[in-house]
């Protein structure tokens, strides 16, 4: 007969439950390396030895799959040009741009010139009945009779005194008569050759002959056959050479600052799209236009076989001296709240990172304005995988 009871009291009960989960836990903890909590502090990237952190500086470990991931690349420096786009418009020169005037009021009784010919100087183009033209002339002839008459008779005064005939007063009159019609006809004969009369324009006494005053093409033409001149400052046609002619920029009042005499310029004209001239400008303007708010930049171009004509419109490309700018490939761009930034290497395999200031480029490059200087080893791929 057994005296003892082995029923389990409640007390047993809860060590029993309580040893069996501390062997649960325990085989765990051995499975699991205590949950991950035993291991030290590191970074989680440092686990795996992808990424070391050095202060502001990331350095990627011998052994990391990430060196096979990440490419750098010198920041390359590409010489530019700056360029001014600008619309411009073909001009005479009006250095060798003559107004052809006529000298005195009368009838246009021959125009032997066209508007668009091209005429040499000295060529007459107009000829005009002239009342006051006949006038100045019968004045020279008036003048130089006088002039004869007054020489002879002073001949004949310094002989009579030779011989004792007449006084010393007599022929100082003689003198002062032949000093006044000398003056006379100098006056008259000067008058002749203002108006431009030669010797062989003296068919009629009122034929006035307007003569080319340069060499060049008839661009304008105001008066026509049997018309009255009455104002000597009526123009009777422009003449203007055009074996040199004038672009005319016309520059905004904001670019003002990049342009500069004896600049290197392009013209383009829609006449001529196969064409590309090349010039310096030769003089800006002290001037903005009141209208438009630009300025007039001339580029003097040589124009030999005369296909620029003034009027044509032109396309002027204003170039500045050349520099050199910093390039980087758009896959080195990282974005960092709202600012750009790329990771520039200081050592091998040693990384930090630079914010800059860029401008895009052209196809896939971004133009580094600050924050790189050129030859810095850039990352170019893989950066996103240091990025924070």
């Amino acid at each position: 007969m057994d005296l003892h009871d082995h029923t389990p009291t409640a007390r047993g009960r809860a060590f029993m439950w309580g040893g069996i989960l501390l062997g649960v836990l325990f085989v765990l903890i051995v499975y699991t390396q205590g949950f991950g909590l035993f291991r030290g502090a590191s970074h989680p990237d440092d686990e795996s030895g992808a990424l070391v952190h050095k202060g502001d500086a990331i350095f990627i470990p011998e052994g990391s799959a990430l060196r096979a991931r990440v490419a750098v690349q010198a920041a390359a420096a590409q010489p530019v040009s700056p360029q001014l786009l600008t619309p411009g418009i073909v001009e005479s020169d009006p250095a060798v741009t003559a107004v052809v005037l006529a000298p005195l009021s009368g009838r246009v009784e021959e125009l032997p010139v066209e508007l668009g010919q091209r005429v040499t100087r000295g060529q007459v183009v107009a000829v005009l009945d002239s009342p006051d033209l006949g006038q100045a002339n019968d004045d020279n002839i008036k003048a130089l009779d006088a002039l004869g008459l007054t020489t002879k008779n002073l001949e004949r005064q310094e002989q009579q005194l030779k011989i004792g005939v007449i006084s010393d007063r007599d022929l100082d009159q003689a003198r002062s008569d032949h000093a006044q019609a000398q003056a006379e006809a100098t006056r008259t004969q000067a008058r002749l050759v203002a108006l431009g009369v030669a010797a062989g324009d003296a068919g009629r006494s009122g034929r006035l002959v307007v003569r080319a005053p340069v060499a060049g093409s008839v661009t304008s033409l105001n008066v026509a056959r049997g018309n009255m001149l009455n104002d000597p400052s009526q123009p009777v046609m422009t003449i203007a050479d055009l074996s040199t002619v004038w672009v005319t920029a016309l520059v905004a009042e904001k670019d003002l600052g990049s342009v500069k005499v004896g600049q290197d310029a392009q013209v383009a004209l829609s006449a001529y799209p196969d064409r590309v001239l090349r010039g310096r400008v030769t003089s800006v303007s002290d001037v903005i236009e009141p209208d438009s708010r630009r300025d007039k930049v001339r580029i003097a171009l040589p124009n030999p076989d005369y296909t620029l004509r003034p009027n044509m419109f032109a396309t002027v490309t204003l170039l500045g001296p050349n520099n050199s700018q910093v390039i980087v490939p758009t896959s080195a761009l990282l974005m960092n709240n709202d600012r750009t930034s790329v990771f520039v290497a200081t050592a091998p395999w040693t990384f930090t990172r630079r914010v800059v200031d860029m401008r895009l480029g052209e196809g896939s490059t971004a133009v580094i304005l600050a924050g790189v200087a050129a030859g810095e080893q850039v990352v170019v791929r893989g950066g996103i995988l240091l990025n924070d």
